[in-house]
């Protein structure tokens, strides 16, 4: 018994003196309740700032989780994007705990957050469907980017804006996705399409042309790489990312390379290299399987509109008739190929 409770005395010196307790990244990113959080900035200097990449800005991230503790860390905060930067008013961040030890969320080092583009309604159901984008392709593929959904007070440190709560999340970090995966993080700038996993570089085309994404390449737009770290042998594999571009969530300021010559990023395009009808058989039987769940997910989650889940079902609906037709499949993954 006095050995319990000089355990116990032990834990609470520890977490008085050094700081609050640490959360578990892993645990952290598998977790699909929502948290409530708070960020507070100085939003004036951001948003003069938002032209200039690279910038530093001090703040203050607080959050309960669900055991009922309590986050309070100091952290800084770096902006991000390109598009979204320069048409949002809700800025993409870089959240950096890397300031001091015995912060809670020191370990997870520096994660994007991902926010609505405009406090407004439209502007945060589509930042919901590029969420569910994240958790669709969790579905697919282990191979993928967690998303952590939170609910983000934005405070101004200054007091001169008014606080705004809008949805945002957080995103993984490529290293954790490696390390789940038995990879490591692969930086080899030259990685091009043909020389990735083939399998699983048609399945990442695929899975673009389902939610009607043109905004990504190889081998670094909007894409990382993972590479075996026990398999010398094995072939690159593609993580793809940032899906605000995409015809599934159609945002008011994306639009088409015009060199693709699609009309509306609504409108498809394969853009994966040729595969035979057996390889895309392969890729879209793990697409179909899926189905189910996909459709689930989107129909159970209820901060979507009704609205929303009729557009992301009804788009969703025309990819699986594609794919399931054999002669539509050959005209768009086999004939037609950039």
């Amino acid at each position: 018994m006095k050995s319990f409770f000089a355990a116990l005395l032990c834990l609470v010196t520890v977490t008085l003196v050094y700081g609050q307790k640490a959360i578990d990244k892993v645990k952290f990113f598998k977790d699909t309740s929502v948290i409530d959080a708070t960020l507070t900035l100085n939003m004036k200097k951001i948003l003069a700032g938002r032209d200039q990449l690279g910038l530093i800005y001090p703040g203050t991230f607080s959050c309960k989780m669900d055991d009922g503790s309590e986050i309070n860390d100091h952290i800084s905060v770096e902006l991000r994007g390109h598009s979204r930067r320069a048409y949002c008013t809700l800025l993409p961040l870089k959240l950096i705990y890397k300031n001091d030890p015995t912060d809670a969320f020191y370990k997870l080092k520096s994660v994007k957050l991902v926010s609505s583009c405009m406090p407004d309604p439209p502007s945060e159901q589509n930042l919901l469907k590029e969420y569910m984008i994240y958790k669709i392709y969790n579905q697919i593929t282990d191979k993928s980017f967690r998303a952590r959904l939170l609910n983000v007070s934005y405070r101004d440190s200054s007091g001169k804006k008014k606080t705004v709560t809008e949805h945002a999340f957080m995103l993984e970090d490529i290293k954790e996705v490696a390390k789940r995966n038995d990879c490591v993080d692969w930086t080899v700038k030259k990685t091009g399409i043909n020389s990735m996993d083939r399998i699983q570089m048609i399945t990442v085309a695929v899975f673009e042309y389902m939610i009607g994404n043109t905004d990504w390449g190889m081998p670094t737009h909007n894409i990382r790489v993972i590479r075996s770290k026990s398999d010398s042998l094995s072939r690159p594999l593609a993580v793809p990312y940032d899906f605000d571009s995409s015809g599934l969530v159609f945002t008011n300021y994306s639009s088409p390379d015009p060199r693709l010559e699609l009309e509306s990023v609504r409108e498809r395009l394969y853009m994966g290299q040729p595969a035979t009808r057996e390889e895309l058989d392969q890729v879209f039987d793990v697409f179909n399987k899926q189905k189910a769940a996909i459709y689930a997910m989107i129909n159970n989650f209820n901060l979507f509109t009704p609205s929303s889940k009729r557009d992301l079902t009804g788009y969703l609906d025309k990819f699986y008739k594609t794919i399931n037709d054999p002669s539509k499949a050959k005209s768009t993954f086999i004939k037609v190929v950039r």
